[in-house]
């Protein structure tokens, strides 16, 4: 006699990339490790960072424009190459989450969709680098829908483009606030603080690892 194969209520993941597959592409550690690196002043580079990468992020300049506003607006020692690969080069992957999610897709056979935030040329790096296309399905990143997070509308285009209803749903985010704004929409959602305790948070929808 064959196992009864497990099922869940929840068809579909919507989860965030960096903080929770990946570190965070272009954060507050990573920048001052540039600063540092290519001899910058931190301060005025992180000032420049908070009034443009939000464009950035939105899709609105490309990483060229952006790195112009923020390092290249006067002539350096470096090259735009030399600082593009440190910045790609800081991604690094969370092994145990990527699997853990590749075994919930094939054991529940789950939709996956990614909302982040993120530049373009940073995020199509990352998805390919770490090969993310394998376990998600649909990107619905910043950079390509022109909304950010905790833009209410960022979450219901996902719903809409995964044509699933919120009490089908489970969003996993390492930012509370974001968290915050999926459950106010009704889409189940776990504040990941790490793998134990959101492999622990999914059992509540029936979503098990043997």
């Amino acid at each position: 006699m064959r196992p009864k194969e497990p099922t869940s209520s929840i068809t579909t993941l919507f989860l965030d990339i960096g903080g929770v597959l990946l570190n965070n592409g272009w954060d507050r550690t990573i920048r001052r490790r540039a600063a540092e690196t290519f001899g910058l002043d931190y301060d005025e580079m992180d000032e420049r960072h908070h009034l443009t990468y939000s464009t950035y992020e939105e899709g609105k300049l490309s990483l060229y424009e952006y790195l112009y506003q923020v390092v290249f607006y006067k002539e350096r020692s470096f090259t735009r190459d030399d600082f593009t690969a440190f910045m790609f080069g800081q991604s690094q992957p969370f092994t145990e989450m990527i699997e853990f999610i590749r075994k919930l897709k094939e054991r529940y056979h789950l939709k996956v969709a990614a909302i982040s935030n993120e530049g373009r040329e940073l995020a199509i790096y990352r998805i390919n680098k770490f090969e993310l296309g394998s376990i998600i399905d649909v990107f619905v990143s910043s950079c390509f829908v022109h909304f950010r997070k905790p833009d209410v509308d960022i979450y219901r285009m996902a719903l809409d483009i995964a044509r699933v209803s919120p009490s089908k749903t489970v969003y996993i985010d390492d930012r509370a606030i974001f968290v915050e704004v999926a459950e106010s929409l009704d889409i189940h959602s776990v504040h990941h603080t790490g793998y134990e305790s959101t492999r622990a948070a999914m059992r509540a929808f029936d979503l098990v690892l043997p």
